[in-house]
C-alpha cells in the first residue's frame, strides 16, 4: 500500500459529539489546524482553557510565567494533588479497572472499591513513614495493585518510580538506587508465556544494593497487611511542579536518565491527551498493552481521569490471545505497538471486530503503510491511530485526532500545545522534508530536572545542545502539506522492543561482559534485532558462545532484548572519537546510501563499515 492513501474518515456523528469536536466549536475556530495554531501561540490561553475545561481547581493568576527552555515555569503559586483529581472521577456502582493475566481470568475492580484501597494502602504507606517527597519503588507487573500503590504514593506528594518484573536486578539497581527509594513494593512471582518466574531472589539483590530501603512489601504475601487498616481518603496538596513520578529513558552511555515529572504538569498533558486527543468518556473501556516499565502504562492510569474504565493485562501478548481477550473485556480503545501489529501478520492471525470497538492505537515504532492496510482489511470502520511521543514528556506529541482523516503510514496532526517542527541543521522548519523533530515552544509536561543533576548540565545537554532553547528529541519526522506526520524512528540509539525501552549501552554492558566477547554493536531493524559481536583470539561463536550471550542479555536486560540474530564482525565501526556508528550502521541496514548515512573521513576505520554495506542488499528498505 503507499503512504499517503486515504483509509478513514470521522462520521458525521464524531464531527457533531466528539469531544474535539465540540472544544474546537466552544473556542470559536473552523477546524482543528486552526485550533492548533492558536494553541502553540498562546501557550497561556490554551492550557488555561483545559485548566477550566476539565476543572482542575481555582484558576491560577499565571499558567506560564517563563516560557524559557528549558526553564519554563507553570502556574506559579497553584496546590494540587494529582490523585485527589483523578478518584473525583469515580462513579460509585461501576467499574474502573478490568484486569486479567495469564494466570488469573478477568475481574473487575470498582470505583468504590478502588478510592477505598488507596485509603488503606496510603495509610499503609505512612505507617511505614512514607511522606511528602520520599521515593516509594515498585517491581511489580502490570496489576490493579500497582495502580493503587501508585494512586496512594500520588496522594501522599510521595514520588513514585515503577519497573517491570522482567527486568534483569541490574538494570532495576542502575534505575532506583538513583532516585534512593524508602519503600520498594515487589512482587513474589508472574506468568510470562506460560512459565512461572519467581522474583523473590532478584528482590534480595535489589535489597541489598539499595540501603535507603527501610521496607520491602512483597505482593501478595504482605499486600493484605500493608491495606490492613481502614482509612479515610487524604490528599496532599502540593506546589504545581512538586514531582509525581520518576521515568527512565535510556541514553547510549551512562546511567539511565532518571526523569523527573511534575503533578501538574502531568495532569494538565493527560487531560488534554485522554480526553481531547483520545477522546475517551466515561463509557469506554481503554486498554493498551503494556509493561510497568514503559510511560504507556502512566498513560493507560491516566485514562482514568476521563472517567473510562482501564483494562490491564499481564502475560505474553500472543497475537491471537490479545484480541480475544480484547473481545472478552469489551474494549472499546484497544492501544498496542507497530511490533505487535507486526506480529499478527507474522502469525497470519484473523482478528474480527467486536460490538462496541471503535478506536485502534499504535506506537513504539512508526507503524508502516502495510500494518494500516491490514487492520483495514479487519476492522473497516475503526478509527486507527498512529502515535508518536516519548517517556521524557510521558505524551505523544503526535498522533491522534478524532475528527481528521487517516491517511495510510501518516500520524493524523500534531497534538495541540506541541509546537512541533521538523527541522534540518541548520535549524530551518521544513515541510514535506525529513528533519530532526523539534519542540520549539514548552509544555508542562517536560521534566523538572533529572535525578542527580544538580546543575541541569545532563537535562540540557540532552535536548538542548543542538538548538539552543529548542527541544531536540531524537525522531526523524516529516510534516506533511496537510498537516499529518511521518516519523522515520529514532535519530539516537534507544531500543524499544515490545514496549520495554533500553538503551544500548545495557546491552552492551551485559553483552561483553561474556568471556569470548571483545566488542559489540546493536540495532533494530525491521522488527529485528542485530547483534554483531568481535570476538576475542581464540573464542568462536558456536552453540555454547551463543547461549551465554544470549543468557546474559536475558538476565541483565530483559528476556525482549536478546538478540534476534548474533553476527560476527573484525571490528565495530567508530566514529574518530571513539563512538560506536549505531545510527549510520541502522541507516545502511535499512536501504539507505552509505555515503549519505556518514562520511567516511569522520570514522576511525573506513573499511570498518563494509561488512554493513554488503548486507544492506539483503535487507528490505524500511518504512
Amino acid at each position: 500500500m503507499p503512504e499517503g492513501k486515504l483509509l478513514w474518515e470521522p462520521g458525521e456523528d464524531v464531527l457533531r459529539d466528539s469531544k474535539m469536536a465540540r472544544f474546537v466549536r466552544a473556542r470559536g475556530f473552523q477546524d482543528y489546524h486552526e485550533l492548533w495554531r492558536w494553541s502553540v501561540e498562546d501557550l497561556d490561553g490554551f492550557w488555561r482553557s483545559i485548566w477550566t475545561e476539565y476543572e482542575v481547581g481555582p484558576e491560577p493568576d499565571r499558567v506560564l510565567a517563563d516560557s524559557t527552555m528549558p526553564d519554563a515555569e507553570w502556574c506559579p503559586g497553584v496546590e494540587l494533588n494529582y490523585a485527589e483529581y483523578l478518584l473525583s472521577r469515580a462513579r460509585s456502582g461501576t467499574a474502573a479497572i478490568a484486569h486479567a493475566t495469564e494466570s488469573s481470568p478477568l475481574a473487575e475492580l470498582g470505583w468504590d472499591e478502588l478510592r477505598d484501597s488507596v485509603a488503606r494502602c496510603s495509610a499503609g504507606l505512612r505507617r511505614l513513614g512514607v511522606g511528602k517527597g520520599d521515593r516509594v519503588a515498585a517491581y511489580m507487573p502490570n496489576v490493579p495493585e500497582t495502580v493503587i500503590a501508585f494512586l496512594a504514593t500520588a496522594s501522599i506528594g510521595a514520588v513514585w518510580s515503577s519497573c517491570a518484573p522482567e527486568f534483569g536486578a541490574p538494570t532495576v539497581i542502575d534505575r532506583f538506587a538513583q532516585i534512593e527509594p524508602k519503600v520498594l513494593i515487589a512482587t513474589e512471582g508472574y506468568r510470562y508465556g506460560g512459565k512461572d518466574f519467581d522474583r523473590r531472589p532478584r528482590v534480595k539483590e535489589i535489597e541489598e544494593a539499595i540501603p535507603s530501603l527501610e521496607h520491602t512489601v512483597l505482593v501478595p504475601s504482605g499486600w493484605e497487611e500493608l491495606l490492613s487498616e481502614p482509612a479515610e481518603l487524604e490528599f496532599e496538596r502540593v506546589p504545581f511542579d512538586h514531582p509525581l513520578w520518576v521515568l527512565y529513558s535510556s541514553g547510549t552511555t551512562g546511567l539511565p536518565k532518571a526523569i523527573v515529572q511534575g503533578q501538574g504538569g502531568i495532569l494538565l498533558e493527560h487531560l488534554k491527551k485522554a480526553n481531547l486527543h483520545s477522546d475517551l468518556s466515561e463509557a469506554d473501556r481503554f486498554f493498551w498493552y503494556t509493561t510497568t516499565g514503559w510511560m504507556m502504562w502512566n498513560f493507560l492510569v491516566a485514562g482514568l481521569l476521563a472517567g473510562a474504565t482501564i483494562v490491564l493485562y499481564d502475560g505474553q501478548p500472543d497475537p491471537q490471545r490479545m484480541w480475544d481477550f480484547a473481545r472478552e473485556a469489551g474494549v472499546t480503545s484497544f492501544g498496542t505497538s507497530a511490533g505487535f501489529i507486526g506480529a499478527c501478520m507474522k502469525a497470519e492471525v484473523e482478528p474480527s471486530p467486536w460490538p462496541g470497538l471503535r478506536a485502534i492505537g499504535s506506537t513504539g515504532s512508526p507503524l508502516p503503510p502495510e500494518g494500516f492496510d491490514w487492520i483495514y482489511d479487519r476492522f473497516p470502520g475503526v478509527w486507527l491511530y498512529s502515535t508518536s511521543g516519548g517517556t521524557d514528556l510521558c505524551t505523544a506529541f503526535v498522533g491522534a485526532c478524532p475528527i481528521l482523516p487517516v491517511y495510510a503510514g501518516e500520524l493524523q496532526a500534531r497534538s495541540l500545545g506541541a509546537a512541533v517542527e521538523a527541522w534540518d541543521e541548520q535549524g530551518n522548519p521544513r515541510i514535506d522534508e525529513v528533519g530532526e523533530l523539534v519542540i520549539t515552544r514548552p509544555m508542562p509536561s517536560m521534566p523538572l530536572y533529572f535525578w542527580n543533576d544538580p546543575d541541569g548540565e545532563r537535562y540540557r545537554s540532552s535536548y538542548f545542545d543542538t538548538y539552543p532553547g529548542i527541544w531536540r528529541h531524537g525522531d526523524w519526522i516529516k510534516i506533511t502539506e496537510r498537516g499529518s506526520a511521518v516519523i522515520y524512528g529514532r535519530s539516537d540509539s534507544t531500543i524499544n522492543r515490545g514496549g520495554v525501552r533500553m538503551g544500548t549501552s545495557e546491552i552492551y554492558s551485559a553483552v561483553e561482559g561474556v568471556g569470548g566477547v571483545l566488542d559489540s554493536l546493536v540495532v533494530d531493524v525491521e522488527e529485528q534485532m542485530l547483534l554483531f559481536v568481535v570476538l576475542r583470539d581464540g573464542a568462536q561463536l558456536d552453540d555454547e558462545l551463543v547461549g551465554a550471550i544470549r543468557k546474559r542479555v536475558r538476565e541483565h536486560c530483559s528476556p525482549r532484548h536478546v538478540p534476534d540474530e548474533i553476527v560476527v564482525i573484525d571490528e565495530v565501526p567508530r566514529t574518530l572519537s571513539n563512538k560506536k556508528l549505531e545510527v549510520p550502521v541502522k541507516k545502511i541496514l535499512m536501504g539507505g546510501d552509505p555515503e549519505s548515512a556518514v562520511s567516511r573521513d569522520s570514522l576511525a576505520n573506513p573499511a570498518a563499515l563494509d561488512p554493513f554495506v554488503e548486507r544492506a542488499g539483503g535487507l528490505s528498505r524500511s518504512t
